[in-house]
């Protein structure tokens, strides 16, 4: 038979170590979450960034049916595009801003294009019934 005292010790040593485990089970559970944090994020990351592609590649402003050809109301942008690619409209009304040699009011731009300008309040309108198919709204200054 085991001596009383020794059985005691062996029940506190047990008892010691059982603690030691749940700790230890405890701070692995962590350390594997821990762990798993990163790959999530960079799953989660990937993802976000290949709908971003996708959005991006399919952004556009729509396509409408203008003088029987396809037009984009709002033409997409880019860098280093050269403005031969423009719409011959929005062409015309960039040469008779660059022409004013510094800021030109609407009336001027309308009469460059030929335009009727001699009901006043309908100018704007009319230039923009021309060429709002095919450009954006743009700031009028000998930047251009």
């Amino acid at each position: 038979m085991v001596d009383p005292e020794v059985h005691e010790r062996i029940i506190a040593r047990r008892a010691e170590l059982d603690e030691l485990e749940e700790k230890l089970v405890k701070q692995l559970s962590e350390v594997r979450a821990e762990r798993d944090e990163p790959a999530v994020a960079v799953r989660v990351r990937q993802r976000m960034s290949e709908q971003l592609a996708d959005e991006r590649a399919t952004v556009g402003s729509p396509v409408v049916q203008v003088a029987g050809r396809s037009v984009r109301l709002v033409p997409d942008r880019a860098s280093g595009v050269a403005e031969s690619a423009l719409p011959a409209d929005y062409q015309r009304i960039l040469a008779a801003v660059r022409q004013a040699g510094g800021p030109v009011a609407t009336r001027a731009v309308g009469e460059a294009l030929g335009l009727d300008t001699g009901m006043q309040g309908t100018m704007f309108c009319r230039a923009w019934e021309m060429a709002a198919p095919t450009l954006r709204p743009i700031a009028l200054s000998s930047s251009l």
